[in-house]
């Protein structure tokens, strides 16, 4: 939010990505607006650097691509009488089988494909948050491979918004490489 001044209590347009690089730390940021650099990021011509993605870019067929999520499904909980509680827990997705019907779901909603031989899945650990107070742990996994455009809009949509829940938490943006001559 530090990149994005003045905005408090709006609703939040941009996904982030937190990857550490060896002895340094890159920060990925996806908005619609140019962020400005925080104070806490040092000063230099390689600590922080912006540019505006082409609308071109998004016209290739084949992209190659990693997303880190936090793969969940919903379970209902009951109470005492067998009756169904208002609110769902969500649960990670731990299972191959799982996570890959899960990405398969995402991608049909989502204007894409993954091209299955190519996925690789990488668990990415526990990560621990607080909210409002309470405490909570998100399941990270990145996923690695080849994607194929099935409808460009959706696909465009969906690399905007990103994809899965914790957004806020550093999930879901998508990074993309296309595959030249695809």
């Amino acid at each position: 939010w530090k990149a994005f001044p003045g905005r408090d209590g709006q609703k939040r347009d941009f996904l982030t990505r937190l990857d550490q690089k060896d002895c340094f730390y890159r920060l990925l940021i996806v908005s619609p607006m140019e962020p400005v650099r925080p104070d806490w990021v040092p000063d230099g011509p390689d600590a922080w650097k912006t540019k505006p993605i082409p609308e071109n870019y998004f016209r290739h067929a084949r992209y190659r691509f990693q997303l880190r999520a936090n793969p969940t499904k919903k379970v209902t909980a009951f109470d005492a009488d067998g009756k169904a509680k208002k609110n769902s827990k969500r649960v990670p997705l731990v299972k191959r089988e799982e996570l890959v019907e899960w990405l398969k779901r995402k991608g049909e909603s989502g204007g894409f494909v993954v091209e299955e031989a190519s996925l690789r899945i990488l668990g990415g650990g526990r990560e621990n948050f607080s909210k409002q107070g309470a405490q909570g742990v998100h399941s990270s996994v990145d996923f690695e491979g080849v994607l194929t455009v099935t409808d460009a809009g959706k696909f465009y949509a969906t690399f905007a918004a990103g994809i899965g829940s914790a957004k806020a938490f550093g999930f879901g943006l998508l990074v993309l490489a296309p595959l030249r001559g695809a």
